[in-house]
């Protein structure tokens, strides 16, 4: 029961996290001598700025202002990492599998009994070569 509860509560989660629209900076370009100071420079300068407000005793504001400072920074010298392009193969029917995916593994993640295993199974595997074929035929 109590591995049950822990695997919907971790699946639930993962749901949720990648439901977000997180902004993912282009980290590699740290790499780069100039862009490194450029980013450095510009996180001393917000940092800088910070220090002249006078905060008030509230501490959470004073964090939020860190983390959008930091975050505006980044953006700024490092820029956004580019996701990788659309996938020509993949269609309405693969976005079908994947949602059948999805219930089957929350199902067996609610029931975790043999029949659910079993679907879960079936599912993954007939996704899986649904995958494979479409990408052989490209």
């Amino acid at each position: 029961m109590v591995v049950a509860e822990v695997r919907e509560r971790s699946a639930v989660s993962k749901q949720a996290a990648q439901n977000f629209d997180v902004e993912r900076f282009n980290l590699r370009k740290l790499n780069e001598l100039e862009v490194m100071k450029l980013y450095q420079i510009k996180i001393s300068n917000r940092f800088a700025a910070l220090e002249d407000l006078s905060y008030s005793k509230d501490i959470n504001r004073a964090w939020k202002n860190i983390k959008e400072k930091i975050k505006t920074s980044a953006r700024v010298s490092l820029g956004l990492y580019k996701l990788k392009q659309h996938k020509p193969w993949f269609d309405e029917d693969c976005v079908n599998f994947l949602d059948r995916r999805k219930q089957a593994k929350m199902q067996w993640v609610q029931d975790p009994s043999q029949s659910n295993v079993d679907n879960l199974d079936n599912v993954r595997r007939d996704a899986g070569r649904h995958f494979r074929k479409k990408r052989r035929h490209i």
